[in-house]
């Protein structure tokens, strides 16, 4: 107990708190004023009640005398940690063992005393309490579980709230590997059940809390990808958020399996066939009752069926061109070329650089009732109301240039052809962009100018792309600072910028910011991500260039004489805004050369 704690005469306490003892703390300890301690006392003796004393504290916004902040759960957890001289916690979820959690204490003992186990070593056991004064059951659980028990202060709702969840879990997941251990037919008959609507009987029920627990986690925590990696001995789930790949449970084989063969059942999938791989696709709702889509794909690996989950939150999925991450110059710009009635505009970059989300969100926005926005796609990434989509099936023959083949004969006015992979592809895309249509598309590249030289390897003469080229977009994602606990830079962070930001005479007052790392950012210093971009006009000058002397080299000079600004410059910009750092662009950008 701490030295301060003892000297205002509450190291003798001993027993649960209660809420009017913690308000003289409070004033004791000058976090409230007399005032605001005689106006909390009088306003909750009106009535009893069973809260914890903190949230009922923290539900009558009490004012912290210093700055009159609110006093809300997080800062009067935080005060209260080190008045009893322990360390405060907030739970993150995904650093907690959840199967080590439940072994170690049953859900029984966890609830009654109002604790839980949060990490698990050889040597100690980590356990959240909100009762600082209440130390009765320590003994037993260092005498049951043969480890030193180590206390920290978490706030009661976090504790009450992963308290069920946790136990929930692992409960679940023992359900589940008791219908599927030593018995590979039962995902099978899991599927039959399944397919003559017949109620699922109580162990298979397990499985379906395992799946429905995987997803409401997975929305809470922000992930974009949903990771199913069989191991030798375990399977194991990892989320992707912010671009980073966290791992979140590991859980038996015999469940790993069940769960796979649940997901695929719910999409459409062939559930048997694990030789090949598949995609399927899911439509569910997250915690705030939003729709949300889920393409799954499926691959077979060394230890059995590794599965991947793409989430298209509809809070990602289309945004406004700000909340794309583009900056004035290039948004003014993208938005007239987008608004031509006919041509080719490309959008580059690689895997998992958002080039789907650009391409939906612009494709939203010029999507009205007086147009036909078709698409043809593989797979199809989001089901968006306002567009025609149309999904490839190349072992039917059909393709992308059969599909756009079709697409020709609908009259459309907007076309979006998911990637250009071929010449016969790219030839129908200039086809259509030759007979009046706006059309868009994808493709492999590392910047924009490369994109040219792409159309030209594949075979489309310079005379057509000068006839039907209006634009190439190439984008990065990055991830942005978190902003509750980002910090400024004095470093030489600055001199840097100077270096690629002067040349281009941009104005403005810059101020770096460096991550730090909070509890709401899981101490990464990091909280989503935006794009960067350079955009590509072709200008008769550059049409000249890919006429005359079609190099990267030349198409780049003269596509930044033209007004592009490369990815890095934007890079740079956004580090100067306190965004982003310059590891983020210097990882992720091409170089300017």
């Amino acid at each position: 107990m701490s030295s301060h704690a003892t000297a205002l005469g509450t190291a003798a306490h001993v027993g649960p708190l209660d809420w009017r003892m913690v308000v003289r703390w409070l004033q004791q300890d000058g976090v409230i004023a007399e005032d605001e301690a005689t106006r909390t006392i009088a306003r909750c003796s009106r009535a009893e009640s069973a809260q914890h004393p903190l949230l009922r504290l923290a539900n009558v916004s009490m004012r912290r005398a210093s700055d009159q902040k609110p006093l809300d759960m997080e800062l009067l957890t935080q005060w209260l940690a080190q008045r009893a001289g322990l360390a405060y916690l907030r739970i993150d979820p995904l650093k907690v063992d959840v199967g080590k959690i439940a072994d170690s204490m049953s859900a029984a003992y966890a609830e009654r005393h109002k604790i839980l186990p949060v990490t698990v070593s050889p040597s100690e056991i980590t356990v959240a309490t909100s009762e600082p004064y209440v130390t009765g059951w320590v003994a037993e659980v260092e005498r049951q579980s043969r480890r030193t028990v180590r206390r920290v202060l978490s706030s009661p709702q976090e504790i009450h709230r992963y308290t069920a969840e946790f136990y929930a879990l692992a409960k679940s997941v023992r359900s589940a590997a008791k219908s599927g251990s030593n018995n590979s037919t039962s995902f099978e008959q899991l599927v039959e059940l399944g397919r003559t609507n017949k109620q699922l009987d109580a162990n298979d029920q397990g499985v379906v809390q395992v799946v429905d627990w995987l997803w409401q986690y997975a929305f809470d925590q922000r992930a974009s990808d949903i990771h199913l990696e069989p191991r030798r001995e375990q399977g194991v789930i990892r989320f992707r958020i912010d671009g980073v790949l966290h791992t979140v449970y590991q859980m038996p084989m015999g469940v790993h399996n069940a769960m796979c063969a649940r997901i695929k059942l719910l999409g459409r999938m062939d559930v048997i066939e694990r030789r090949r791989p598949q995609d399927g696709r899911i439509k569910t709702r997250n915690p705030r009752g939003d729709e949300v889509e889920m393409r799954i794909s499926t691959l077979p690996t060394a230890f059995g069926e590794k599965m991947v989950m793409r989430i298209f939150d509809p809070d990602t999925a289309v945004k406004d061109l700000d909340g794309l991450g583009f900056s004035n110059h290039d948004a003014t710009r993208w938005e007239a070329l987008v608004k031509r009635p006919h041509g080719i505009i490309l959008v580059t970059g690689p895997t998992g650089s958002g080039k789907t989300t650009t391409l939906y969100s612009t494709l939203k926005r010029v999507a009205t009732e007086e147009v036909n926005v078709s698409t043809v796609e593989d797979p199809i990434e989001m089901i968006e109301p306002s567009f025609n989509q149309t999904q490839v099936q190349p072992q039917l023959d059909f393709g992308f240039p059969q599909g756009l083949r079709a697409l020709m004969r609908q009259d459309p006015d907007i076309i979006m052809v998911g990637e250009i992979r071929d010449l016969e592809t790219a030839e129908m895309a200039v086809q259509a962009a030759l007979t009046g249509h706006l059309v868009f598309s994808t493709l492999h590249t590392n910047d924009a100018p490369s994109a040219v030289t792409r159309l030209l390897e594949l075979g489309i003469p310079a005379y057509l792309i000068n006839a039907t080229l209006l634009g190439v977009l190439a984008q990065r994602l990055v991830r942005t600072l978190c902003p509750k606990c980002k910090q400024p830079d004095e470093d030489a962070t600055r001199e840097m910028l100077g270096e690629i930001i002067k040349p281009w005479k941009i104005n403005g007052d810059y101020q770096p910011f460096k991550p730090v790392g909070c509890v709401d950012c899981r101490m990464t210093g990091f909280m989503g991500r935006m794009g960067l971009y350079e955009l590509l006009e072709v200008t008769e000058a550059f049409k000249s260039r890919v006429t005359k002397e079609p190099v990267i080299n030349a198409l780049r000079k003269q596509a930044l004489s033209d007004g592009m600004r490369p990815m890095r410059l934007a890079g740079a910009l956004r580090v100067a805004e306190g965004l982003t750092v310059s590891e983020e662009v210097l990882s992720s950008t091409p170089p300017m050369e």
